[in-house]
């Protein structure tokens, strides 16, 4: 009874969402009340059955209903309730109705938290995430309902894919999900604003909370998936340049680009019809994302599913949200030009030419991502396009990025002059060349000249990122939220910049063969076996190692690597055993036996690895603090509102 309900529900959810999308877009454009407050009693109605929707497809997973398909599929009697719950989302089906959840989700935000805004352009929004939304309860309900019956009822479900048996599955997607999904609402506000004709700071301002908001949870999404795959696959690696990998980082890098450039969109009323391409970019990246993931044109361990129709679709959807986006961006962007201008040297001129980084970077990875698919379509010899390539292309447009950051954080709008920062910022990069050199040479040895310059360019911007707060304090002025939030941001990308740099250079690996009770040397450290046993868990069997590390004769750390062999599906999967401090990691993984109580074992020494995530960590932290900025609270007047227009003109 609960699956029909879900379904009835998942209808009745697109139903609402063909009112929302009408009476939004038509209720702004024949400017009828009615008809606008019916598009947010239909937002209202959209989010209560989808949630309703999500709630029965969980309560089943709860249940153990094995007559349900997608149930019996993806669960299993002996799965602990905790996984019941996160399996709801962990194929294909149930993650779409997630996908759907979060759209309704973002929507009703919109509605509920644009008070600030004119009516008509609240409407218009809400309308464009009517036609998102419809088209995804569509594409479940068409080829990808987690509701269909299984007759006979499986007597037991084939488990969740062991691969997924970890808590981080109740985070990652979700988080993920909530980025992605939420680039739809600067699209929307793009489309709405290329439909009314209008584009001004206000707008900029509006758009800009749920740009940042978006991006941080993507952040946040980005940096949980890689620590999970660290921890989880037992290679080690922390980025592999995996397709799914690349299609979460490409809406990530012009998201970066959108939430800047709406910064001089606000500011001084520029980069208009830049901002819109961006906005339109980053959703369609998204999309693009989803089709990856879930058509079956690549292989990952992270793809749902391999089904062409399904993938059809997508691209079709995504062709119209696209095309019809790109196609009223040909025609409206005129409208949006800007005679104001700006020095050579100036704020403007740095954030324009980060911009152009930021998207050459993501030209580089979708190129990359998407030359063999072409070269496979097309039937013409199967390539492959590994890390050696992304690691060397997507250097060049981001290591003069990072450069550009000092310089474009301090400069002035409009024309910039350095006179009262050069001297600071001149002796914060001789000491970045210190501190460089320091690490490099004198911590963990020479390695190479990039290492040095990665290094400089991590400790500049981290230094650079605090002159303007610290400035701001001395001087007993104002800390808005916006400059906190901008310079906490930067200087966790530092902090990022100095964990991939390092690990990367100084990283060590070995695989090799022990026993109970022998020793082997590692980076300094010693690995000793102590003994090996049989563990069970909930559903799986497992064989556990236990490894002493020492180093000088004193006791480092003891760690429990596992080999485990789920029952149902016979899966292998390697738990490892990780010691984790500030400054490294000392890594073992089981790999498999070799007889006679021997076994292949995988030591890695990773310095400085968790920088990577607590950099992540903190640029997601800088995002929230920037959201804070009470301008982005404040009712708009209509003397303001009047003012940002002339202003616009006149900038």
């Amino acid at each position: 009874m609960a699956a029909e309900l879900g379904h009835f529900a998942l209808i009745l959810a697109f139903c609402l969402s063909l009112p929302q999308a009408f009476f939004g877009l038509m209720g702004a454009h024949w400017r009828r009340p009615h008809w606008i407050a019916l598009a947010n009693r239909a937002v209202a109605g959209q989010w209560v059955f989808t949630l309703f929707s999500f709630a029965c497809l969980s309560y089943v997973f709860y249940q153990n209903d094995f007559s349900v398909l997608y149930v019996a599929q993806n669960s299993n009697s002996e799965l602990p309730t905790f996984y019941r719950f996160a399996a709801v989302w962990g194929a294909h089906e149930g993650s779409l109705l997630l996908w759907l959840l979060v759209q309704a989700t973002w929507a009703l935000g919109v509605a509920a938290f644009s008070g600030n805004m004119p009516q008509q352009m609240t409407s218009r929004v809400l309308g464009v995430l009517g036609v998102i939304s419809a088209g995804f309860a569509l594409f479940i309900l068409m080829t990808s309902n987690p509701f269909l019956r299984l007759w006979p009822a499986a007597p037991d479900g084939r488990d969740l894919n062991p691969l997924l048996q970890d808590p981080a599955l109740a985070i990652h997607p979700p988080m993920l999900y909530i980025g992605y999904v939420g680039f739809s609402v600067p699209f929307a506000f793009a489309v709405a604003a290329m439909l009314e004709g209008k584009l001004d700071s206000l707008w900029a301002r509006w758009v800009r909370p749920w740009a940042t908001v978006a991006w941080m949870f993507l952040t946040c999404g980005i940096a949980l998936g890689s620590w999970w795959a660290y921890y989880e696959l037992g290679w080690g690696g922390w980025w592999f340049w995996d397709p799914v990998e690349n299609a979460s980082f490409m809406p990530w890098l012009i998201g970066t680009a959108l939430i800047h450039s709406l910064a001089v969109t606000e500011k001084r009323g520029l980069f208009k019809s830049w901002t819109l391409l961006l906005s339109i970019t980053a959703f369609s990246l998204s999309l693009l994302g989803t089709f990856l993931v879930r058509s079956g044109v690549i292989e990952s361990v992270h793809a749902f599913a391999s089904d062409p129709g399904r993938g059809l679709f997508i691209l079709s959807f995504l062709g119209v949200c696209v095309g019809g986006a790109l196609s009223l961006y040909a025609w409206r962007a005129p409208l949006f030009r800007s005679n104001a201008g700006f020095a050579p040297v100036s704020r403007e001129s740095f954030l324009l030419f980060n911009n152009i980084l930021l998207v050459g970077a993501t030209a580089v990875i979708l190129i990359g991502t998407t030359y063999p698919m072409f070269m496979d379509a097309f039937g013409l010899d199967k390539v492959s396009v590994g890390p050696p390539y992304f690691e060397a292309m997507f250097l060049v447009p981001m290591l003069p990025m990072v450069f550009l950051l000092v310089p474009g954080m301090h400069a002035a709008w409009k024309k910039a002059s350095f006179e009262s920062t050069k001297t600071i910022l001149g002796v914060l990069l001789i000491v970045a060349v210190v501190l460089a050199l320091a690490v490099s040479v004198g911590v963990y040895g020479w390695h190479s000249a990039m290492t040095i310059v990665g290094l400089t360019a991590a400790f500049w911007v981290a230094g650079a990122s605090l002159v303007d707060p610290v400035n701001r304090w001395r001087k007993g002025h104002s800390l808005p939220a916006s400059i906190v939030g901008m310079s906490v941001a930067h200087f966790g990308l530092a902090l990022f910049i100095i964990g991939a740099t390092t690990v990367e250079s100084y990283k060590e690996e070995t695989d090799l063969s022990l026993k109970p009770g022998q020793s082997a040397e590692h980076a300094g450290f010693q690995f000793t076996m102590t003994k090996i046993e049989d563990v069970k868990g909930p559903n799986y069997e497992a064989v556990q190692s236990e490894v002493v590390i020492t180093r000088d004769g004193k006791q480092v750390a003891v760690v429990h690597p596992q080999k485990r062999v789920y029952r149902v599906q016979k899966n292998a999967m390697t738990e490892a055993g990780i010691d984790a401090h500030w400054n490294r990691d000392l890594f073992v993984a089981m790999g498999e036996p070799l007889g006679g109580d021997a076994w292949s074992l995988r030591l890695q020494y990773k310095p400085m690895v968790r920088f990577i995530w607590l950099g992540a960590a903190v640029m997601a932290l800088g995002g929230l603090i920037a959201i804070c900025d009470r301008r982005y609270r404040k009712r708009v007047t209509v003397d303001e509102g009047a003012a940002a227009a002339a202003g616009a003109k006149t900038a």
